[in-house]
């Protein structure tokens, strides 16, 4: 179990998971080379808000954000933050993701993630029928205003019921023999 798994097991005992979630992100080495910062959770973690401020440790040849940083300031939270909406009896990973620059950025860039109670309701549902699903997370990172938009990430989600995630990775391990 990743230290990360452990503090979010432990850390709810002494902080309110908002905060752990926030402050986990922000002091987390691997989220803090992003140059992203978390500033805003909601008390059921289906809202996150984040900041990538341009700096010199981001910016490229052309002097704009790189667009890695880009990537790497959302690449992590719509997965975790569904893990958290989610009990442990499923599994939770990342399976794509697609990149769309639209412009250079070359002013702080923005980003909000949702998920909505229908959203979860369907994600139960469909498992609950199907033993799996896969949804797609579209993220935007923008102006301040959210009036320019400078990159679209789309990330493909796979959820599975625990015991038949297990089943199945079994499965491929004796085809694999």
């Amino acid at each position: 179990m990743s230290i990360y798994r452990k503090l979010a097991k432990v850390g709810p005992t002494l902080f309110k998971m908002q905060t752990l979630f926030k402050y986990g992100y922000n002091f987390s080495p691997m989220y803090r080379r992003t140059t992203a910062r978390v500033l805003e959770v909601s008390e059921d973690i289906r809202l996150v808000k984040i900041k990538l401020p341009i700096s010199y440790k981001n910016k490229n040849y052309l002097n704009s954000i790189f667009g890695g940083s880009m990537f790497s300031a959302v690449d992590p939270i719509p997965m975790v933050q569904l893990i958290q909406q989610l009990d442990d009896n499923y599994v939770v990973w990342d399976k794509s993701a697609e990149i769309l620059f639209k412009r250079p950025a070359k002013e702080d860039l923005y980003a909000t993630f949702i998920f909505t109670e229908n959203e979860i309701n369907e994600i139960i549902d469909q498992v609950a029928a199907n033993d799996e699903t896969e949804m797609v997370k579209t993220t935007e990172l923008t102006n301040k205003d959210g009036t320019i938009v400078y990159c679209i990430i789309k990330k493909t989600i796979y959820i599975a019921e625990k015991e038949f995630f297990k089943q199945k990775q079994k499965e491929k391990s004796l085809v694999n023999k």
